[in-house]
């Protein structure tokens, strides 16, 4: 038998030509039960409408969704902060202040002599101290300050650990 007539509805069909009728046409054709071999791949295009017209929604299925719908959840209104809102503002003057001191850094690297001597003024350098064994001991008083406040500082610091959390809070 010859189907010229089916492939040429194809070839129309798969240009989007074919009128209503002729996708009719096409349909039951397809739902016949001989089909030639090399239009069988075509078969399941034109007979899936059919198969799908016996899947039906189940009669619970407006309860189900209805039941999704009018879920009581309360909703949760957002808070936005005043430092939330000006997040935005905040990030804009960090980029503006970023790219100044970037082209800041540029520019006074650009106008920099070439000799570092120039950039000191060391006539201006006085010294302090006359005696230099008085300059060592001003310096050695200073230092040992220092050195009791970091002992006393880390004593208090151990004494925090060892302490309960509890009243670590309350301090």
């Amino acid at each position: 038998m010859d189907y010229k007539y089916i492939e040429q509805l194809l070839e129309r069909y798969w240009q989007c030509e074919t009128s209503l009728e002729e996708e009719a046409i096409l349909k039951t054709f397809f739902n016949q039960t001989h089909i030639p071999s090399h239009l069988m791949p075509y078969k399941p295009l034109f007979v899936s409408e059919k198969m799908w017209q016996d899947v039906k929604l189940g009669e619970d299925f407006d309860a189900r969704i209805m039941a999704h719908i009018e879920k009581d959840e309360p909703v949760k209104a957002r808070r936005i902060t005043w430092v939330r809102r000006m997040m935005p503002l905040y990030k804009a003057a960090a980029s503006v202040a970023i790219i100044l001191t970037l082209g800041n850094a540029a520019q006074s690297s650009f106008r920099r002599e070439a000799t570092v001597e120039n950039d000191y003024n060391y006539e201006n350098y006085q010294d302090s101290y006359n005696d230099p064994e008085m300059a060592y001991n001003q310096i050695s008083d200073a230092l040992q300050m220092v050195s009791q406040s970091l002992s006393e500082a880390s004593k208090q610091d151990s004494l925090l650990q060892m302490q309960p959390k509890e009243t670590q809070k309350e301090q």
